[in-house]
């Protein structure tokens, strides 16, 4: 019971625009449990979860599991008046931030992303990156892992689009050594992303450690393209680490971008680096 307590779904992130919506169904859920007749202690019951976890989803205070929206409409007979909201609370158990970043890998037609540090999120195993989350200091919390970790392998849906946005991944050599989780995590990565990288619609190359002359020491770049012409972009070294779409200053990420990677290994040449990077292990 104690374990299905802490899987009963979120705490909601003050100031969070989501939050009035999770307020609305938790009202909506106190209503149809009074309706049916139903108390607190029953539901919980029923639902597998604790009376307190029950309370605290009614109040707006925690953002329920999809599931168990979908179990509660059946057990209270709320004629699909719950279920209606389990795609809003799919979207809002992710943090603001992966939601954003979600949302706009989602009108992207093109990706240009440049990490010099872990692995780029979007080509991250689960196993992967569960040991890379647990190394961040503070430390999340159980609860906080999970939903990072949930919104981070959610955003992966971009490549089952249909037409699917081109790719563009350059990866730091050191990227491909560091043994995050273990091991075997690290082979079951790289396999993985020789899986990704002979997708048509992707290109991966790596940076060789040797190449130090390129505009990359700054940091991680990403640079989003849409279908109207516009875009965002992002890079540790300037704008504060912050969201860009100004066309001049997109511009220089573009430069930066294309510097790297015309100076970065071939993606033919990528994949035999990366596969001997494997049989080395």
């Amino acid at each position: 019971m104690g374990e299905g307590v802490d899987e009963a779904g979120w705490d909601v992130e003050p100031g969070d625009e989501i939050e009035p919506v999770v307020q609305a169904v938790g009202r909506l859920l106190k209503v149809c449990r009074e309706a049916a007749g139903v108390s607190v202690p029953e539901l919980g019951e029923a639902m597998g979860y604790g009376e307190d976890m029950i309370r605290k989803i009614e109040r707006g205070a925690r953002i329920p599991r999809p599931e168990l929206l979908d179990r509660a409409d059946t057990f209270l007979k709320a004629q699909g008046h719950l279920r209606a909201f389990t795609e809003d609370m799919k979207k809002a158990r992710y943090p603001k931030k992966v939601r954003e970043l979600a949302e706009m890998e989602g009108r992207a037609v093109e990706m240009l992303l440049y990490s010099n540090h872990n692995i780029h999120g979007l080509l991250q195993t689960e196993e992967y990156a569960r040991a890379l989350l647990r190394t961040w200091r503070p430390a999340y919390s159980p609860d906080q892992l999970e939903r990072m970790l949930a919104g981070r392998m959610a955003r992966k849906s971009v490549f089952d689009r249909s037409p699917a946005p081109e790719f563009s991944f350059v990866q730091e050599e050191v990227t491909l050594r560091r043994p995050v989780g273990d091991t075997m995590v690290l082979r079951r990565q790289l396999e993985h992303m020789l899986e990704v990288a002979r997708l048509p619609f992707v290109e991966l190359q790596v940076m060789p450690t040797a190449r130090a002359n390129h505009p990359g020491t700054g940091g991680r770049i990403q640079v989003l393209k849409f279908a109207d012409g516009t875009g965002m972009g992002r890079t540790d070294g300037d704008f504060s680490g912050r969201p860009v779409s100004n066309p001049r200053q997109l511009r220089v990420l573009d430069l930066r971008y294309g510097i790297i990677r015309a100076q970065a290994l071939t993606p033919e040449e990528s994949l035999v680096f990366i596969e001997q990077a494997l049989g080395e292990l």
